[in-house]
Formats: structure tokens, sequence, C-alpha cells
């Protein structure tokens, strides 16, 4: 199933969604799908004119493949502008993941602060692509195309703070547009930086992950790079605290992240 497909399983029959082992990281699905599955599933309840402003998302345990998972959604507060919501992903009656959304009515401000700019990065032709390959890269990565423009690649014992480059969707054949869903998966299609500090492999995953969206989200298409820049700022005792940010082609700010993600080596 591509992604476009199982996002919208969500919308037809989000109390029984069953991912196939294809999008696989590691034991677990791939966390940017479980994001924008919960996100999807949220944003189905919210009024429309309210664009997603921020998510927090905590990762309680691994959502199975080839296990029926149940959306479940609940309004926090509906104000005038701005509806603060809660989602989770059950599966077998415990919560594998829960998000908690943010949405607002954009409203007049004297306020006007640019965007931090994009990072300089090699163009996308010149950088190195990371192949799928079988029982060596997690299984999703089939779906989703990045090539390397700064940093290392994970456990090439390279000490740099910084890991980038570019990403975009390569698993649907249509152009279709892209949304917040899908720049849940751009960004989390990235290893945790602190990766590239290892000299052999060793499993890392989010623990937690709040990201937030320039609205209105930049028009571009699933079959557009888009540039990605994580910075590890501390790591220690198994925990490294990242903060990233996604630009398009063009030099505009998509989204602004951060991860706690934890580290088995």
């Amino acid at each position: 199933m591509t992604f476009a497909e199982l996002i919208q399983a969500v919308h037809n029959r989000p109390q029984h969604v069953v991912v196939p082992p294809l999008w696989g990281q590691g034991r677990a699905t791939f966390g940017g799908l479980v994001a924008a599955m919960i996100y999807e599933a949220i944003r189905a309840k919210v009024p429309t004119g309210r664009p997603v402003r921020s998510l927090s998302i905590t990762f309680v345990g691994p959502m199975q493949m080839n296990e029926p998972v149940a959306f479940e959604v609940e309004v926090l507060r509906e104000g005038k502008a701005v509806s603060q919501m809660l989602g989770k992903a059950v599966q077998q009656g415990a919560v594998v993941a829960i998000m908690q959304g943010s949405f607002g009515a954009s409203r007049p401000s004297v306020v006007t602060v640019s965007s931090i700019p994009a990072p300089a990065m090699k163009p996308v032709e010149e950088c190195q692509e990371l192949p799928y390959i079988k029982d060596v890269t997690p299984e999703f990565t089939r779906f989703l195309a990045m090539r390397w423009g700064l940093g290392g690649l994970p456990f090439t014992n390279n000490p740099s703070r910084e890991m980038g480059g570019w990403v975009r969707l390569r698993s649907d054949v249509s152009h279709d547009k892209v949304t917040e869903a899908h720049l849940l998966a751009l960004v989390d299609a990235w290893p945790p930086a602190v990766l590239s500090h290892l000299k052999a492999p060793a499993p890392g995953s989010s623990l937690t992950w709040t990201i937030e969206f320039v609205q209105p989200v930049a028009n571009l298409t699933t079959h557009d790079w888009c540039l990605y820049e994580a910075k590890i700022e501390h790591a220690r005792d198994g925990y490294g605290h990242v903060s990233a940010g996604l630009w398009s082609p063009s030099g505009e700010l998509l989204a602004i992240s951060r991860q706690t993600v934890t580290v088995f080596a």
C-alpha cells in the first residue's frame, strides 16, 4: 500500500487500519507514517479554516504491522479561533502513540518576522542517495528518497552535529499536493542524527516529537525535493535532543521540528 492509500484507509475505516510490513522500521511501523495517520484522524474532526499550527507526539510503544490499529480523537477545547485536539493510536487495547494538536485560524497582527532561511546545500543531483537495500536499510525507505548533503550516514563514526540533505516521496506515481501529513513523513524519514556518531549498527528511535508548521503550506507536489537539516543540541545517557527544519526547493520554510531520541549504544 502506498502512503496515499494508507492515509485514505484512516478516513475509510478509522477503527480498523492494517499497515503492511513494507512500512516497517525495525520491529515497528515507521514513525512518520504513524504520526501522519493520527494527524489525518484528528484533522477530520477540526472545523474548516483552522490549519494545524503545532503537533506534539509521544511514541508510547511500537505499532505492530499486520495488526489492526484504531484511531481515537477527542476535542479538548474549541475556542473562537483555536481547536485543541487529542488523538490516539490504539492496538490490542493498548495506546501505542498519542498526539496533541493545536489548530488555529489566522488573525490580524502587527507582528511579521521572516522565516529562518534555508541552509546552504549542494544541489540534489550532487548528493549521495541512501538506497533501499533489503534487510539492511529500514523497509519504509523503499517509499522515501533521501540524498545526503550534510553530515554522515548512520553508523559511519562521523562526529558532526549536523545531518541533512534532500527528501521526497517516491511511492506515489501521481503528483499529489503536499499536505501536512506528507511533511510529517518527510521530516521523520531521516534517521536520528546521533546515529552517525556510532561505529556499528545499533537501534535508535524517536521518543517524543514536536513539530510546527508554517501556514499556508507551500504549493508543492509529492515529486518535489525538500531540504532538511537537523542539529544535535545535546546527547548523553542514551538520549539525544535534535532540532530540525524543512524547506521547499525554493527555500520557503515548511516545518520546524524537535525530537528527543533514544539510542541503544
